[in-house]
């Protein structure tokens, strides 16, 4: 019985498809933990928190802003057009972020353009563009440099 090659080849298919079939169920289940952009976010925000309250000085010392970036949603008929405010940790995370201003502008004309006019539009859209451009920019960030805020402070969806 164990002579047959076919035998063999059979068994050898079978236990190949097992161990392919665990790996892919480990996989997923691994990479699952980590889609929700907005939990992320949360974390690293949490994360990255000022010890202290801020004067408004220090705030504004501390935020980068991006101006009129236009770029076309998902789908090619529709365009948006937005300005930003990065709230940065600390002076020099804002030094370190304006001297990475042209790979920031990329990565939020990367982001915009694989959403949808329904992903950004009210709060709970402009929370999820914040989330998902803090997933993208903080781990090019240096520790100390980590973007605590997004905020939108001029928006065109058309």
């Amino acid at each position: 019985m164990f002579k047959s090659k076919i035998f063999i080849m059979v068994v050898a298919i079978l236990i190949a498809i097992t161990l392919i079939l665990t790996a892919a169920f480990v996989l997923w289940n691994y990479m699952d933990k980590s889609s929700d952009p907005q939990a992320q976010a949360q974390q690293t925000a949490e994360q990255v928190k000022p010890k202290k309250k801020l004067k408004p000085e220090e705030i504004k010392a501390n935020t980068a802003v991006m101006k009129d970036v236009l770029t076309n949603l998902s789908g090619g008929s529709k365009f948006i057009k937005v300005s930003l405010a990065f709230e940065l940790e600390s002076a020099d995370g804002k030094a370190a972020f304006d001297l990475m201003d042209s790979q920031m502008k990329a990565i939020v004309i990367q982001t915009l353009a694989d959403m949808k006019p329904e992903d950004v539009t009210g709060s709970k859209g402009f929370d999820n563009l914040g989330a998902a451009l803090m997933n993208k920019m903080n781990p090019m960030l240096e520790e100390g440099s980590k973007v605590s805020r997004i905020m939108v402070t001029d928006i065109v969806l058309q």
